[in-house]
C-alpha cells in the first residue's frame, strides 16, 4: 500500500483503539474518525486518559458518518480505510430504528459514494460486520445434518422452550459452529443493518476495483470496553454488578452460549487483512471458535470479582435474542492464517484487573431494560410456570465445544 494512513472511523471506540494501538506499532499514522457518542463515551467524554491519543502517529477528527462533507475531510491522504463505526445495541435497534440506519447503512453509504465520485487514494477497505447477521446460525440435526432454525417465536419463549428443534424434522438439535456459507437470517434492525452494509460493500468495492474484507465479529470483549452502555456488553454489565454488590440475573435458563474473543485477536486479524490480499473479496468469521454458556461466564467473573451470591436464572427474556452461536474459524485460518491467541481464561482475568482500576459506573440495566419492556420487547410479567433458578453452587468451568476444523 503506497499510502500507508489508514481512517479508523469508531476509532476512539473500544475496538477501534486497539487496531489503532497495532497499526501504530506497524508504523502506520492513523485517523481515528469518531462521533464520540455518549452513550459509549458519557455526556461529557473524556479522552484524558487515553495514551494513545498522545501518539505522534495518531490524529483524531469528530465527526458524523452520516455527512459526507465529515467523509471528505477524513479521507484526505487516507490510503486504506477500517469501518468499525456503528450503532451496536441489538435491543435498542428494534425502538430505534432511524438512529441505526442511518449511523450503520447511510454512514457507509456516505464512504462509497465519495470514493465513486471523489479522487481519493484509497486502496483498501475492511468492514466490521457482526454474526448477528445470521440469526440463529448453525445446528446440527441426527437426521438433517447442519440445519438452520429460524428465529425463535415469541409464544415459544413464553412457554420458556429455548432450545430450537430441527426446521424439518422437528428432532432436538445441537449448536454448530457457523461457516461464512451459512444462510443469513438477521432477527433484528442492527442485524439488517450490519447485512445491508456488506452487501453495500461488496457491491461498490468490486465496483470501484477497490479490495475490500469483510469480517464478522462474535462477541468481542477486553480491556477497554465501554463500562457506561447497557445495552451491550454482558461482560461490562455483569461487572458493574458484581462490583456494587448486586447479584447477576441470568435470561433464559442462563444456558444459552457465545463465542467470546478477545479484542487483541480481532485487532490482529484486522491487521492482517490489511497487510494481506489473501483475503481480498472475502467475507470471514472473527471469533474464539468455542462457545461458552452465559451462566459459565457468569461464575467466572463472580469468582474473580470474589462475589459470594450466586447469579439467579430469572426465566426472562428479550425477543430477538439468539440461543446459541460460535464461529467456524476454517476460512479466516486458511486464508489469513489467523487463529485466536487468548483463552477466555486469560482474557477475563486481565479484563477484570483492568475493571478494578476504573470508576464504578451506575447500574443502567434497570433503565435499559423498562425501556424494553415499555415497547414489548421484554415481557412486563412473566408466566406462573416459568421456573426461577438459584444455580447450586460450584467451581465455574469453561464447558466449550471447539469449531470443527
Amino acid at each position: 500500500m503506497k499510502n500507508n494512513k489508514v481512517l479508523i472511523t469508531g476509532g476512539v471506540g473500544f475496538i477501534g483503539r486497539e487496531v489503532a494501538k497495532l497499526l501504530v506499532q506497524q508504523k502506520h499514522p492513523v485517523l481515528l474518525f469518531d462521533n464520540l457518542s455518549p452513550q459509549i463515551h458519557g455526556a461529557i467524554p473524556d479522552l484524558s486518559a487515553l495514551r494513545l491519543l498522545r501518539h505522534a502517529q495518531v490524529e483524531v477528527f469528530r465527526g458524523n458518518v452520516a455527512k459526507p462533507s465529515d467523509w471528505a475531510t477524513a479521507l484526505e491522504g487516507t490510503g486504506a480505510v477500517v469501518h468499525l463505526a456503528a450503532e451496536t445495541g441489538t435491543a435498542q435497534s428494534m425502538y430505534q430504528i432511524s438512529r441505526y440506519t442511518e449511523t450503520n447503512v447511510a454512514g457507509t453509504a456516505a464512504l462509497l459514494d465519495h470514493l465513486a465520485n471523489r479522487r481519493h487514494e484509497v486502496r483498501k477497505i475492511i468492514l466490521a460486520s457482526s454474526r448477528s447477521v445470521y440469526g440463529e446460525g448453525a445446528y446440527r440435526c441426527g437426521r438433517c445434518g447442519l440445519v438452520y432454525p429460524p428465529a425463535r417465536s415469541e409464544e415459544s419463549l413464553r412457554k420458556a422452550q429455548w432450545q430450537p428443534d430441527c426446521p424439518t424434522c422437528r428432532r432436538p438439535i445441537e449448536a454448530a459452529a457457523t461457516p461464512e456459507e451459512a444462510r443469513t437470517a438477521p432477527a433484528s434492525v442492527y442485524a439488517a443493518t450490519k447485512l445491508a452494509q456488506e452487501d453495500l460493500v461488496r457491491v461498490a468495492a468490486k465496483a470501484l476495483g477497490i479490495p475490500a474484507v469483510v469480517f464478522r465479529f462474535q462477541n468481542v470483549y477486553g480491556e477497554g470496553q465501554s463500562l457506561k452502555n447497557p445495552y451491550t456488553g454482558i461482560l461490562s454489565i455483569f461487572s458493574n454488578q458484581l462490583r456494587m454488590g448486586k447479584t447477576i440475573n441470568l435470561y433464559e435458563d442462563g444456558q444459552e452460549s457465545r463465542d467470546f474473543v478477545h479484542v487483541s485477536d480481532v485487532a490482529r486479524a484486522v491487521g492482517l487483512g490489511l497487510a494481506s490480499d489473501g483475503a481480498d473479496g472475502a467475507t470471514l468469521n472473527v471469533g474464539s471458535g468455542l462457545r461458552t454458556s452465559v451462566e459459565q461466564v457468569a461464575r467466572l467473573l463472580q469468582e474473580r470479582f470474589g462475589a459470594k451470591v450466586p447469579p439467579i436464572v430469572s426465566g426472562q427474556y428479550r425477543l430477538g435474542d439468539i440461543r446459541h452461536g460460535y464461529a467456524d474459524l476454517k476460512a479466516i485460518r486458511a486464508q489469513l492464517q489467523f487463529a485466536p491467541e487468548i483463552s477466555l481464561d486469560q482474557g477475563l482475568t486481565r479484563f477484570v484487573e483492568w475493571v478494578k482500576n476504573q470508576p464504578v459506573e451506575p447500574d443502567r440495566l434497570g433503565e435499559a431494560t423498562a425501556e424494553l419492556v415499555s415497547r414489548g420487547l421484554m415481557p412486563a410479567q412473566l408466566p406462573a410456570d416459568v421456573p426461577v433458578e438459584i444455580p447450586a453452587e460450584g467451581p465455574a468451568h469453561v464447558h466449550a465445544k471447539a469449531a470443527s476444523v
